[in-house]
This record gives C-alpha cells, sequence and structure tokens, in this order.
C-alpha cells in the first residue's frame, strides 16, 4: 500500500509523491507528507509549514464603482430623511 511522501531539499517540498516504500531515488529526504505538505511549502522542526492563506483579490474598478454609487444613493435616501431600516426595507 503507497502512503503519500514529501520530497523535502533545504528545507523545502520539492514534490509529493504516492511511494509504497520500495526501491526510489529521490534528489532529497522522503518525508511522509501530511495535509500541511505542499510544493514550495517549508519542512522546519520536523513539520510541514502550512499553506499561507490566499490575499483577497483587490476590487476591480467596476465593483469600487457599484460600492461608491450604492454609499451614494444611500447617503441620497438619508438626506431626504430616510431611516437605515427603512433603507433597508427597500433592498428587499
Amino acid at each position: 500500500m503507497s502512503h503519500k511522501y514529501a520530497i523535502v531539499k533545504d528545507g523545502i517540498v520539492q514534490n509529493l509523491i504516492q511511494w509504497d516504500g520500495g526501491e526510489y531515488q529521490a534528489d532529497g529526504q522522503l518525508i511522509e507528507a501530511t495535509h500541511d505538505a505542499w510544493i514550495g511549502g517549508a519542512y522546519t522542526d520536523g513539520a510541514f509549514v502550512p499553506r499561507p492563506e490566499e490575499p483577497a483579490p483587490e476590487p476591480t474598478a467596476e465593483q469600487l464603482q457599484a460600492q461608491a454609487d450604492k454609499e451614494s444613493a444611500n447617503q441620497k435616501l438619508r438626506d431626504l430623511g430616510l431611516t437605515d431600516a427603512e433603507i433597508e426595507a427597500l433592498k428587499s
């Protein structure tokens, strides 16, 4: 039965493979992979370093304009005397 292993060289995961424990020459150390192992990830102090969270994508010009339009419309409704609850009721 094969298990997932990481090929680690100089503390960096070079590749992930399925290995049955048979003859295999790897350019690095074979370490049984955990869910934190990823290609390009670090292996330090006997553990794989989890992948960092992806940053949120920057909003597009269209998204920024739509948000500005929404805020402008809400402000105009407040200027007319509507409450936030009344404005929310209009949206549903």
